[in-house]
C-alpha cells in the first residue's frame, strides 16, 4: 500500500499510521500516552543530541535508513561519555512512499534501540508530495557516565584505537547504487558497549569520536586542530578487510576518506594503551580493534606508510560521494 496525502492530515488515515505502524513496534508506556511531550525522568547531566538521514537507497546490506538514524544518534551521545536513555523520531515521508517499507524501518529502529537499551519516547509524521521518498530525523538524551571526554582533550603521548575495519558503510552504500555484486555490508552498529567496555575499565578516556563523513582522515584532523596538537598513525596496522581494499583499488577510493557508521576512535594514555585495546576487543563490535597511532607535540596529521615515509593526511575536500546518511 502507497502513502498519499491523506495520512498527513490528522485524521483517521494519520491515525492508522500512528498506531497500526509507529506505536505497534516503539511500544512504551512514555510514547503510548500520545501526549504533546514526553515527561521524563533524567538524573545530573545529559547528553542531547539531533540528526537527520537522507541516505539513498533507504534498504542496504546491513541495515537502512531506520536503524541508521537510531545508531546514529545513539552513537553520537555516546561519544561524550553518556548512557543514551530517550530518542524522539521524525518522519518526513513522500506519497508513494510504500506502508511496507515503513513498517520495516520501524521494526528495524525498534530492534536497534532495544540493543543499545534505548527508548523511543516521542515522534511525529508528516507527509509531503514527492517520489516515495523517506527522511527521518532522531534526536538523543543521555545521561552524561564520565564527563570531560572532548575532541580537545588529546595529549601528547596519547594512544589512538579505532574499533575495527574502515569503509564498510560507504562501500556498501555505493556498491548498491552503481550495481556492483558484492559480499561488503554496512558496519552500521550502536556502539555503547564499546564505550561501557572502556568505563568499566576505568579507563581515563581524553577523546571519542565516531567515524562517519569525512572518515577516519577528517576525524583525526578535527582532533589534532581542536586539542593544538599533531596526530601520527601507522598504515600497516590500519584494518581494512580484503573486500574493501579490493573495491578500493578499483575504484580508486582511499578508505581513510571513506564514511563508516560503526566505528570509532578512543583516544587515552599510552600507560593505558593495551587495556583500553582489550577492552574495546570484548564487544562484538570492536573485535577487529587496534591500536593506529599517538599523539605528539606539534601540529596537523601524518602517516608513517609501509614504506616508512611519511604522508601528510589532510581533511576531505569536496562531495564525499556518496551520499551515506
Amino acid at each position: 500500500m502507497k502513502i498519499d496525502m491523506s495520512y498527513g492530515s490528522g485524521g483517521k488515515q494519520t491515525g492508522n499510521l500512528i498506531n497500526e505502524v509507529f506505536l505497534k513496534h516503539f511500544n512504551n508506556k512514555t510514547i503510548n500516552k500520545l501526549e504533546d511531550a514526553a515527561v521524563l525522568n533524567i538524573k545530573g547531566k545529559i547528553a542531547y543530541t539531533t540528526d537527520s538521514f537522507v541516505v539513498t537507497p533507504l534498504f542496504f546490506k546491513g541495515g537502512n535508513i531506520g536503524k541508521l538514524a537510531v545508531c546514529g544518534t545513539v552513537n553520537d551521545l555516546s561519544m561524550m561519555g553518556a548512557v543514551p536513555r530517550f530518542l524522539t523520531s521524525g518522519f518526513i515521508i513522500e506519497e508513494g512512499a510504500e506502508l511496507e517499507a515503513i513498517e520495516q524501518i520501524a521494526v528495524s529502529m525498534a530492534l536497534a534501540a532495544k540493543e543499545a537499551g534505548v527508548r523511543i519516547v516521542a515522534g511525529d509524521t508528516k507527509v509531503v508530495e514527492g517520489n516515495g521518498g523517506i527522511y527521518i530525523n532522531t534526536s538523543g538524551i543521555g545521561e552524561i557516565r564520565k564527563g570531560g571526554i572532548s575532541i580537545s582533550n588529546c595529549k601528547p603521548k596519547d594512544a589512538i584505537i579505532l574499533s575495527g575495519n574502515l569503509g564498510e558503510h560507504h562501500a556498501a552504500i555505493l556498491s548498491h547504487r552503481m550495481g556492483i555484486e558484492n559480499q561488503i555490508a554496512s558496519d552500521c552498529a550502536p556502539l555503547c558497549s564499546i564505550v561501557k567496555n572502556l568505563l568499566d575499565e576505568n579507563i581515563q578516556v581524553h577523546c571519542m569520536r565516531d567515524v562517519t563523513r569525512g572518515g577516519l582522515a577528517t576525524v583525526l584532523n578535527e582532533a589534532a586542530d581542536q586539542s593544538y596538537c599533531k596526530v601520527e598513525i601507522w598504515e600497516e596496522v590500519l584494518p581494512v578487510s580484503a573486500q574493501v581494499r579490493g573495491f578500493c583499488d578499483i575504484l580508486g577510493l582511499d578508505p581513510l576518506y571513506m564514511a563508516n557508521e560503526g566505528k570509532m576512535i578512543a583516544v587515552v594514555p599510552g600507560s593505558q594503551a593495551q587495556k583500553a585495546l582489550q577492552a574495546v576487543q570484548k564487544s562484538k563490535y570492536g573485535k577487529n580493534a587496534r591500536i593506529i597511532g599517538t599523539v605528539l607535540e606539534g601540529r596537523g596529521v601524518t602517516m608513517k606508510t609501509r614504506l616508512q615515509g611519511s604522508r601528510t593526511i589532510d581533511v576531505l575536500y569536496g562531495e564525499g560521494l556518496p551520499r551515506i546518511c
